[in-house]
């Protein structure tokens, strides 16, 4: 009889442990939940009853913020490993749970300006957290100081509202971050509008207490407001585009056309998005990643699929070592991502990459936003070359990416 039959498809299995099939997929290329089979010639995955356990686990690790890394310890690692790296991040947890708390009361603590609701604009109704979040992550990335002198531009947000989807991009021409937002309500007709950097900051401010705003364009196109009931914030009058909103956004680039021109990344990094940031901070000059060692990062399984690795990093002394995972072939995975130059010692840091022997050099003022702006626990860096644009992105959400341009020298490997 056909063993197979008492094997759950992905979709079966997601919904008995609360997981999505592209989670179930993304955590089988990472290495952390194998599906007992997969079928050699559909490439179909299926599950063991018995890996329910173990894929709730993961949910909930997740769920509570645990980094990637973090997760395979708790669940493969020695059991004083995994209690380290748990009360680390009950640790960190506090404290970034005090901090917020801290800011919401002093934004609550700020009495709003009233402004009565206009009619005839183009409105999107999103979440208001999910706004302020969305400006948090692409104002930094608008030009400041000569760049923006040089190319006044640059110092704008871009703002695309259609009936699908609220876009925000910023560029200062050495990074280019964008977020899609889905809004829940959508009239008029679609508008391109240029936005004041520092403006958005401000509006920003004012949103993250609304649990919901309407986004309106005047029909002119160059002006903009956020309203939540009859409460709202507008753009003071010469923030919107140098006076000229509409017409002006004609002159930004072309983004779209710079993320169709992108390559497939040759490696994928998936780091602790935290501990990679405190790596770079305070380095000057250059920063180097480099991902060596005695594994090769990714391998061909038996059936041809491909296996990432899911490596530790050194432990200090009478600190508890982490167990790494195995790759397809049985051979331990000994890659670190080791943070370099800048003035400061070297950092080495655990990660699950795909790819090996890379070396690559950024700005520490231009990576170093893009790993602030980011959110979740991880960080994906998807790398074509050491002189192409990186994609830098939450590991498991798609609707914020940053593109961050390397530093060329010597010694860097594409």
């Amino acid at each position: 009889m056909d063993d197979s039959e008492d094997l759950l498809s992905i979709g079966t299995f997601a919904r008995r442990v609360g997981l999505t099939p592209s989670a179930l997929r993304f955590y089988d290329d990472c290495g952390v939940l194998r599906p007992a089979r997969v079928d050699g010639v559909t490439g179909y995955r299926r599950y063991a009853a018995g890996q329910a356990a173990r894929a709730v686990r993961l949910r909930q690790l997740r769920e509570a913020g645990l980094p990637l890394v973090d997760v395979a310890v708790v669940l493969d690692g020695s059991e004083e490993a995994a209690h380290g790296v748990l009360r680390a991040h009950l640790e960190r947890m506090r404290r970034n749970e005090a901090e917020a708390r801290a800011l919401v009361e002093r934004l609550l603590s700020e009495a709003p300006e009233g402004a009565g609701p206009r009619r005839g604009w183009v409105r999107a109704r999103i979440g208001g957290a999910e706004l302020a979040s969305a400006v948090r992550q692409v104002a930094p990335a608008a030009a400041t100081g000569n760049a923006r002198e040089r190319h006044p531009v640059l110092g704008h947000v871009l703002l695309e509202l259609s009936s699908d989807e609220v876009r925000l991009v910023a560029t200062d021409r050495y990074r280019l971050a964008v977020r899609v937002l889905r809004p829940t309500e959508f009239a008029g007709g679609p508008r391109r509008v240029l936005i004041d950097a520092e403006a958005t900051r401000s509006l920003a401010e004012w949103a993250v207490r609304q649990r919901t705003v309407e986004l309106e364009c005047g029909g002119d196109e160059s002006e903009v407001r956020l309203r939540s009931g009859t409460d709202a914030r507008e753009v003071p009058v010469g923030c919107a585009a140098d006076r000229g909103g509409g017409a002006e956004a004609a002159a930004f680039p072309d983004y779209r056309l710079m993320l169709e021109g992108l390559e497939a990344g040759r490696h994928r990094l998936i780091v602790d998005r935290e501990a990679l940031r405190d790596a770079v901070a305070g380095r000057a000059g250059v920063v180097s990643l480099a991902v060596a060692g005695g594994g090769t990062g990714v391998r061909e399984g038996a059936e041809g699929g491909r296996k990432a690795c899911l490596v530790s990093r050194e432990t200090a002394p009478g600190e508890a070592a982490v167990v790494s995972r195995e790759t397809a072939a049985g051979v331990p995975a000994e890659q670190t991502l080791t943070v370099s130059d800048g003035g400061l010692e070297p950092v080495r840091l655990r990660l699950i990459a795909e790819g090996c022997g890379l070396s690559i050099a950024f700005d520490p003022a231009v990576l170093l936003p893009a790993l602030e702006a980011g959110v979740g626990p991880d960080v994906l860096l998807e790398i074509a070359s050491g002189e192409r644009p990186v994609v830098v992105r939450s590991a498991d959400q798609g609707s914020f990416t940053t593109l961050v341009m390397p530093v060329r020298r010597s010694g860097t490997e594409g």
